[in-house]
């Protein structure tokens, strides 16, 4: 029986959690990363752990490394984990190695990543998809799933590439959902991801970010102001958590002790997890706030209105080069001019 191979361009968080639980299911991963990070796999190998307590560790020679995508490796399915930035990038090379129509599926956060894919790189088959759940890197060749959830793809049941994923992430505790139109699940994501900036501002751990009710209501406007705009643009938003999108807002600005009774399953959240843009910018890297707030604002300006809230969120995360000291609660409510 020939073994599935992946392909999983950009060796970061993502990258290295997905294809490291792929390839502890049996499938044959590839990976294509930048130098620090297949540095520490070559000396520590691949360790992947969740909040239920599962941790696989696969040693340095069973991993297959690359810095550039191999040619003729043809695997059945790319998994493209690389920031929304460096997207039409990664795949002008992937066009350069791949065959025709071979699959790629974005697993990357924002809207339009799988369309900016299609356009630098239009012979192959792109697909958007979604990664719900926080992942940190512990430490050099150590990713930790931190929440929880369902990664999803476009795509249908019966393409045996996806199947095969599928099939392999289910063996280890995760599930991928098929979706024949992923938009409205990716505005829903994008719209709780609109915590990623918050928490990386706040200096904390998730979890204790959303026990402090300051940071709650920022994340809340946030959300609110884009699903205003959604609205406002006729556009469908797939309900992410348990509960709705607007009833969630309301949640989110309860006092403390009445949301941690409330938020109980929301606050089942292990201490290590936290957002991956706070670890951007604890390491001084780009983030992806113009795939997040950056977006809102788009829209906003495609309906002739404005987002000035995530207009405020992407300026402060942009500046944090020069000001590299964490909000506290209320600063970063005062920072947002919420009230």
């Amino acid at each position: 029986m020939t073994t599935t191979r992946i392909l999983i361009m950009g060796a970061g968080s993502v990258g290295c959690y997905l294809g490291g639980v792929l390839a502890a299911a049996g499938l044959e991963v590839h990976f294509v990363g930048r130098p620090r990070v297949l540095g520490g796999l070559r000396q520590q190998g691949l360790t992947v752990s969740d909040l239920d307590g599962r941790q696989t560790a696969l040693p340095a020679a069973a991993l297959h490394l690359h810095g550039t995508v191999p040619a003729a490796l043809q695997p059945a399915v790319t998994l493209l984990s690389v920031k929304s930035g460096a997207t039409a990038e990664a795949a002008r090379e992937l066009a350069a190695a791949l065959p025709p129509g071979s699959l790629v599926v974005s697993m990357q956060n924002g809207i339009g990543n799988a369309e900016r894919g299609r356009v630098a790189a239009p012979g192959l088959d792109w697909r958007p998809g979604m990664v719900p759940f926080n992942i940190a890197e512990l430490a050099p060749g150590r990713f930790h799933r931190g929440t929880g959830g369902a990664l999803a793809a476009q795509g249908n049941g019966d393409e045996p590439a996806l199947r095969a994923l599928q099939q392999a992430f289910e063996s280890l505790g995760l599930k991928l959902k098929l979706h024949a139109d992923l938009a409205a699940v990716q505005w829903g994501k994008l719209v709780i991801n609109l915590n990623n900036p918050v928490n990386a501002l706040s200096g904390r751990p998730l979890r204790a970010e959303l026990l402090e009710r300051g940071y709650r209501r920022c994340w809340a406007a946030l959300q609110a102001e884009a699903l205003d705009l959604l609205e406002a643009g006729g556009i469908a938003v797939a309900q992410m958590t348990a509960l709705p999108p607007r009833k969630l807002l309301r949640v989110l600005r309860l006092p403390s002790p009445l949301f941690r009774l409330i938020a109980a399953k929301m606050l089942k959240i292990d201490d290590k997890a936290r957002s991956s843009m706070a670890d951007d910018l604890a390491l001084g890297r780009v983030t992806e706030i113009d795939a997040l707030s950056g977006e809102v604002v788009r829209l906003a300006q495609r309906l002739g209105r404005r987002a000035p809230l995530n207009e405020k969120m992407l300026g402060l995360v942009q500046a944090w080069p020069q000001r590299p000291q964490p909000y506290g609660p209320r600063e970063l409510e005062r920072a947002l001019g919420i009230r």
